[in-house]
């Protein structure tokens, strides 16, 4: 009896570590090695070329390098810009040559100044103080006729060059040029005393503009048209034995024939990361989400997820610009979700994340995109009940992706805003996407792996589906019972955060067996017509045991899943059809004369929350259907009775729901089961009224 058990450890295990060393091995080499790597070279710059490599095709491509170098020619040849002459310094400056000039005009004024304290006062002139001796002499011999000229032309020079360009750079220039504008009518000594005083009254009026010297640097980038190169099919691009240079590199890569050097190291890392990520995600999943490890099915089905997406990675981000930001990360947060489950999905996210931040270039920012797309993508759709909810999510995502690109450009120092426009419409554009491929991904997934997806449920739930239909016209007692069975489970499944539209699904079906036999059912049964009467105890048990398995043929006819299925197998357990097995022991007179196996159900017993549910509502509802309760007390206490029931037969043994959730359960049924069995008034008797009718008015 143990071996069966230790059989199934040693399978189980089994089967995951081969899957987890599978997805080991196809993500180390999806991120090492690029796909279809054939026909190409590994060269690198300063590489020694092994043959001939010629274009396969021509080709013609705006070169970067050879842009940027007429770029830079470009930018060399822009002089540096400075500004406009300013009059506020002409003026300024004019003013303050008066000042100096009737400085010096009191220096000479002066009966009692010796030559050199005229000297020293003189030099105290911030203008003036490397001034000659002998200018400032000269300056104190001047006659006043003489002096008063002097001043009126040092104003004129210093107003006439300052009227033009004096740039900080060119002081010197325009200083030289005040003694050629000195007139010709004025003495040795007295153009030697202007040009000293002039040139030193001199300032710059034009600096140097650092951002309008950008700015047509910046312009004469621009301006420069794109270099383009053509190479003619079969032309050689390296010949043999030259060293490769970063423009034959361009041209290769331009051409795809250039592949990166294999370094083993980088693959030992890649594995290293790869096995620590299976191994967190087992972790994860054994904690959170176990059924995953338990059911092959989804284990499998999450280990393809990875691995398609980890190539739509290798295919998308490497060495591209705006594709990377097309990549569906939101569609395998979707699509984890909405087949496996919101654990599953958060850590597939994750990882998918890492991945393309290592394949990009170890870019954190495209990690964090893709990490943050599907996580919010995986969080926004946890009930897929309507196509619309993947386009909301699909919203959602782009929300927050666009916000991951706003908050990385807000910290890069020199951000491109052509690359960052193009980012973000990739990031808008991705959402749509996502949401497609995820609707797409749920119609081909879903019956392949035979999953409970919501669109296979709600396509099982239309009420114009084959088998409802024949439910509904050949027993149409079981079909109404069939619905509030539903509406009684699914109101529960809510409360318990189950899926509720799996066990309302699952509640349609469960008595789909009375299909063929339904007049040996009392709900199809006229009042007073019970077939039952004329049969034997034995043989109305197996009528009424028999449903389960017709119920079985029929779905596996109408190709129900197998998920729905399980409701039409466990709804009634094992549980004995107690009203035929007293019969029996009735005419035996003898329990011991009955085989009380003949009267039990085949089982199994529910193993599942939302199989348990629909055995509860199904008894409770027949139950108040029987008994007809008057009162709310009545009634709590019939729902009371039938849980009692079926917790004590242990039918619920195998089902991991507990008290509490029954407790739950309970009071969901009991507030469902008012609203629809309260007693009502009768309608009174309409009694013809002897009263005459009143008169029109007006």
């Amino acid at each position: 009896m143990k071996a069966k058990p230790t059989r199934w450890k040693w399978w189980f295990w089994g089967r995951l570590t081969l899957l987890g060393l599978v997805l080991i091995t196809v993500s180390t080499f999806l991120l090492s090695f690029p796909l279809l790597p054939s026909g190409r070279v590994v060269l690198e710059v300063g590489d020694v070329a092994p043959r001939d490599i010629r274009s396969p095709r021509r080709i013609t491509y705006e070169s970067a390098i050879r842009t940027a170098e007429q770029q830079q020619q470009a930018e060399a040849a822009v002089p540096p810009v400075y500004t406009a002459p300013d009059p506020n310094l002409l003026r300024r400056q004019v003013e303050r040559a008066h000042q100096v000039l009737d400085y010096l005009s009191a220096v000479r004024a002066d009966p009692y100044a010796t030559p050199a304290q005229r000297r020293a006062w003189t030099a105290a002139v911030p203008e003036l103080k490397d001034l000659p001796p002998a200018v400032a002499d000269l300056i104190s011999t001047l006659s006043d006729e003489s002096w008063n000229r002097v001043q009126l032309e040092v104003i004129n020079v210093v107003t006439e060059i300052m009227r033009q360009e004096v740039r900080e750079d060119r002081l010197e220039e325009a200083q030289q040029r005040a003694a050629a504008i000195v007139g010709l009518d004025f003495s040795s000594d007295e153009v030697l005393v202007i040009t000293a005083l002039a040139q030193r009254l001199i300032a710059p009026n034009s600096f140097y503009d650092e951002e309008a010297t950008q700015r047509a640097r910046q312009a004469a980038r621009e301006a420069v048209p794109p270099v383009v190169r053509t190479f003619e099919a079969n032309e050689v691009i390296v010949r043999e034995g030259q060293r490769v240079s970063a423009l034959d590199l361009e041209a290769l890569q331009e051409l795809g024939l250039q592949q990166p050097r294999t370094r083993w190291t980088e693959v030992a890392a890649n594995g290293l990361f790869s096995a620590l990520g299976v191994l967190l995600m087992g972790v994860i999943l054994a904690r959170f989400q176990p059924d995953v490890l338990q059911e092959g099915r989804k284990s499998l089905l999450l280990a393809l997820l990875l691995a398609l997406f980890l190539a739509l990675v290798r295919l998308m981000v490497p060495d591209r610009t705006v594709l990377r930001y097309l990549f569906p990360a939101p569609a395998l947060g979707m699509l984890a979700t909405a087949t496996i489950g919101v654990p599953a999905s958060l850590v597939s996210s994750l990882l998918v994340g890492a991945a393309m931040g290592l394949i990009g270039d170890q870019s954190l920012e495209l990690a964090t995109y893709a990490t943050v797309g599907g996580i919010v993508a995986a969080i926004a759709v946890r009930h897929t009940d309507r196509p619309v909810v993947l386009f909301r999510a699909g919203f959602l995502s782009a929300l927050a992706t666009v916000g991951i690109l706003v908050a990385f450009a807000l910290l890069a120092i020199h951000p491109d805003p052509l690359s960052f426009g193009l980012a973000l419409a990739g990031a808008v554009t991705n959402g749509v996407i996502s949401a497609s491929l995820a609707l797409a991904g749920l119609f081909f997934f879903g019956p392949l792996f035979d999953l409970p997806t919501t669109f296979r449920l709600l396509e099982l739930s239309r009420p114009d589906h084959p088998l409802l239909q024949r439910l509904l016209r050949e027993a149409p007692g079981t079909y109404h019972h069939s619905l509030m069975v539903a509406s009684m489970a699914e109101q529960a499944a809510e409360r318990l955060g189950l899926n509720p539209l799996l066990v309302r699904v699952g509640a349609y079906y469960h008595d789909i067996g009375k299909i063929t036999r339904p007049y040996f059912f009392a709900e199809n049964q006229m009042e007073g017509t019970n077939p039952h009467d004329q049969l034997d105890p034995h043989t109305s048990a197996q009528v009424i045991i028999g449903h389960v398995q017709d119920g079985l043929e029929l779905a596996r006819r109408y190709h129900i899943p197998f998920w729905i299925r399980s409701f039409i197998a466990e709804h009634h357990g094992t549980s004995r059809a107690g009203f035929q097995y007293e019969r029996a022991v009735e005419q035996a007179g003898d329990p011991l004369w009955v085989n009380e196996a003949d009267f039990r159900h085949r089982g199994p017993r529910p193993r599942s929350r939302e199989t348990a549910l629909v055995m509860l509502a199904d008894r409770c509802e027949a139950a108040v259907r029987a008994y007809r309760p008057t009162t709310p007390e009545g009634l709590a206490q019939v729902v009371e009775e039938m849980f009692r029931e079926v917790v004590g037969t242990g039918q619920l043994d195998d089902c991991p729901i507990t008290m509490r959730e029954l407790n739950e359960v309970r009071q969901s049924f009991v507030h469902t089961l008012k609203g629809v069995f309260h007693p009502r008034l009768p309608y009174p008797t309409a009694q013809p009224s002897l009263a005459p009718p009143p008169e029109p008015k007006g």
